[in-house]
């Protein structure tokens, strides 16, 4: 086929350039194309949606300003509704991984708004005298501006959507905590034997770690409203109208629904990405306690025969293919590996936010892929850790009691009557005999029946105070 069928050129400050002729896209994104052929894979999806909101916002307060005229702004914000209901991603085509602090992903958007407004109107893609990329859909922006504010504007929804899938795996770990409220179990401390608990107070305190970390994200929302657009390229406002910048903000606001508003000093959400290193950081946080959580399940599910044993996490798939009847973790060790990614992300994001310079951080992009994908990650892996682990998890109480009562730790519970020595002694012999503590201390004369029952009632070897002696001191 002829290639003036199969192309269109398109000519930039660089020289010119053939483009696919039913591409949306127009130069610049064929030269960012080409430029970055790393993973294959364009930025998130999320961020191309945000940033499309940013242009339509601006045609629509630039069509009311009369900066563009009322045709192109509408053919802009028709557009801008096209590709947000998913028309035109497959032309999304930048990789996620470039240069230019986002340059390249926001001239993708411009011209593929600009091509589908230009077709909208009858116009032949690329010719741009109709809609131009820039002096029409990209009017009073730079990359600056628009890429952190809808970076943000990417990142709230998915934070809320993450709060609430804590705040059910939060609910799970309550219900377990009730579920099991009455059955003890051995406490561990460096893995060792230490002290009875009862089974529901260690979800209780799961339910609490996974509560700190929905009220962290709560909080950093706060600080992610603020957006710098209109700061233009380096936070001053250069060549962006007043009139403009305020209408925008107010624009955003109301289209997005987030309560965005206008950052007080622009410079400094244009050059400084701390506020990315905090929500990154409090989704490590969140990471860390999902990767505790299911390291924990994995071990008190170990064996069954040759380890603990004492949870039993729903068997969801065949473990192995050579040993018969093997059952895996799978779902906590899914939980764990994304944990362990989120937690790398937090490593890039941190790195790309320092190497920032001077009034513009050229890493951004990566800040973006990093932050955006743990949180997608982290909103996909708690509910299936939730349904697929948590809810479906039971204890063997049988194995809970006989692991307790080899252990010798309920000794612990005679130290404020009988010494520590005396202590020791008695848990040295309930390891060596197997017997029970109570026969024991009855035995040998220790301590009367009556003691005996209060000293190591459940509830008094599981709470503050001293078994047995009815004052909680």
């Amino acid at each position: 086929m002829n290639d003036e069928l199969t192309f269109r050129m398109e000519q930039d400050s660089l020289g010119s350039a053939p483009v696919p002729w039913d591409a949306y896209y127009g130069i610049h994104t064929v030269r960012a194309r080409d430029n970055f052929t790393v993973s294959g894979r364009p930025a998130h999806r999320q961020l191309m949606q945000a940033m499309v909101l940013v242009k339509k916002a601006a045609a629509k307060v630039n069509g009311r300003l009369g900066d563009i005229p009322e045709y192109a702004a509408e053919a802009i914000r028709l557009s801008c509704d096209d590709i947000l209901g998913g028309m035109l991603d497959d032309h999304f085509i930048v990789d996620a991984y470039q240069g230019g602090a986002g340059t390249s992903t926001n001239m993708n958007v411009n011209e593929i708004i600009a091509n589908r407004a230009i077709e909208r109107l009858g116009g032949t893609k690329g010719d741009y005298r109709l809609i131009h990329p820039i002096d029409h859909v990209n009017l009073y922006q730079s990359t600056n501006d628009v890429y952190p504010t809808a970076l943000r504007i990417a990142v709230i929804p998915l934070l809320r959507l993450l709060s609430e899938e804590l705040s059910s795996l939060q609910e799970a770990f309550q219900e377990k905590e009730r579920q099991y409220a009455d059955v003890l179990r051995l406490g561990r401390t460096q893995l060792m034997d230490a002290l009875p608990i009862m089974a529901g107070q260690s979800f209780g305190a799961y339910a609490k770690a996974v509560a700190r970390d929905r009220w962290r994200l709560y909080k950093a929302e706060e600080r992610l409203r603020e957006i710098n657009i209109g700061g233009t390229a380096v936070g001053t406002g250069m060549n962006a109208p007043l009139k403009y910048t305020y209408a925008i903000a107010e624009e955003l606001r109301e289209i997005t629904g987030l309560g965005l508003c206008r950052s007080d000093f622009p410079m400094d959400a244009t050059q400084n990405m701390d506020v990315f290193v905090e929500t990154s950081g409090l989704l490590k946080a969140a990471a860390v306690n999902l990767l505790k959580i299911s390291g924990d399940f994995r071990l008190l599910n170990s064996g069954p025969s040759g380890g603990i044993g004492e949870y039993k996490l729903p068997a969801v798939q065949v473990g192995s293919s050579i040993m018969p009847g093997k059952v895996n973790p799978v779902i906590a060790e899914m939980a764990g590996s994304v944990a362990m990614r989120v937690i790398a992300n937090d490593t890039a994001v941190t790195l790309a936010a320092a190497s920032g310079q001077l009034e513009l951080n050229a890493f951004t992009p990566l800040i973006a892929e990093a932050l955006l994908e743990s949180l997608e990650l982290l909103s996909h892996a708690v509910p299936l850790f939730k349904d697929r682990c948590v809810q479906g998890l039971t204890l063997d109480a049988e194995r809970c009691h006989e692991h307790l009562d080899r252990s010798g730790v309920m000794a612990a519970a005679t130290v404020s009557y009988l010494g520590y020595d005396t202590a020791a002694e008695l848990a040295a012999a309930m390891k060596a005999t197997g017997r029970p503590l109570g026969e024991l201390l009855q035995e040998r004369g220790l301590m009367a029946e009556e003691q005996i029952k209060a000293i190591l009632h459940p509830l008094e070897v599981t709470k503050p105070g001293i078994p047995g002696s009815g004052r909680g001191v």
